[in-house]
Order: structure tokens, then C-alpha cells, then sequence
């Protein structure tokens, strides 16, 4: 499986690829500290390359085939095009970062390699019974993705240090 993404959203997805089974977790991102949490939670593999090099990567790393589940974590037109370039012929793409674009560029040539579009928000509620006990047990510890934690005077603070990059996920704290 291949993440695309160093944020949040691609951490948890690396996460519970991992829980989840996956032998092989190619986590695409550039900035170390969220890639060294991204291999804490079980990427096997990171990408720092972006473009046709971050592709050509992901298919070295997959013998040539790329790979057959693809987590879009970031919502950009790039990185749903960089989601098909390394998605295995058959496989599948999930957009789950949130979209900052209106037309999906997929077109005759995803066609024709038979990729699956897929993706929405997360029912996140549904899975609180299922995940909650690990958490509490400390066996999954996704609140690692806290970094910094404001006060909620300091909300703005916090988006702009999400927004910089000087902060993963901001807690806020009343």
C-alpha cells in the first residue's frame, strides 16, 4: 500500500494500514519528523521524491508494478495524479484528504488500467467501539499526533502553526 501524505490524515492512514495487516507501507512525505512518526506506526518504506521521481520510486520499491491500494491524504490535483501514476494496474485509489479541486483528472488511460475511484469522509463513530479499547490499553496510540497543545486563546495560533508546517495536530486544551 502506498500513502501519500506526511500529515495527519496519511499518519493514521499509515496506522491502520499497519493494524490492519499490511506487509508493505510506502509512506510518501518530506518532512522528517512526521516520517519518522509515519515509520513508528509501521511504514516499511518512506518516499521523500515528489513528481515523476516519487513515482519512478514507488514502482522500484514495488518491483515495477506499483501498488494495488493507494490512500490519497492530501486533497491536491498533484496528488491524486501522483495516487493513479503509482496505483498497480487493478488497483484502487482513495481520495481521503479533502479535496481542494473540482474534476478528478482521471481519464482514458485510468480507464484502460482499470483503476477504482474511491473515498468520502470517514464514519469515524463507527469504529469507535472496535478501535477504543486499543486505545485505552495504549496497544494504538494515535494521539501521537499531537505536537503541540494551545490553550483556546491561542486557536489561531494553532491553525497557523498547522497551516506552517511548525505543527503536526494541535490539541486544545479549555
Amino acid at each position: 500500500m502506498t500513502v501519500i501524505g506526511d500529515g495527519a490524515v496519511g499518519l493514521m492512514a499509515v496506522l491502520s494500514a499497519k493494524r490492519l495487516g499490511a506487509e508493505q507501507i510506502i509512506l510518501m512525505g518530506r518532512h522528517t519528523e512526521r516520517t519518522d512518526l509515519g515509520r513508528a506506526f509501521g511504514a516499511t518504506d518512506v518516499v521523500e521524491e515528489r513528481g515523476d521521481e516519487g513515482v519512478e520510486r514507488v514502482r522500484e520499491l514495488t518491483g515495477g508494478d506499483g501498488t494495488h491500494a493507494v490512500l490519497e491524504c492530501v486533497g491536491t490535483e498533484q496528488a491524486i495524479v501522483t495516487a493513479f501514476a503509482v496505483a498497480r494496474d487493478g488497483g484502487t485509489v482513495s481520495r481521503v484528504g479533502a479535496p481542494q479541486y473540482e474534476k478528478v483528472p482521471m481519464g482514458f488511460g485510468e480507464f484502460m488500467r482499470n483503476l477504482t475511484l474511491t473515498g468520502g469522509v470517514a464514519p469515524a463513530r463507527a469504529y469507535i467501539e472496535e478501535l477504543l479499547p486499543e486505545i485505552l490499553d495504549g496497544s494504538l496510540q494515535p494521539g501521537r499526533v499531537f505536537d503541540r497543545t494551545v490553550g483556546l486563546e491561542q486557536v489561531p495560533d494553532g491553525y497557523r502553526a498547522m497551516n506552517g508546517r511548525q505543527a503536526l495536530k494541535v490539541l486544545i486544551r479549555p
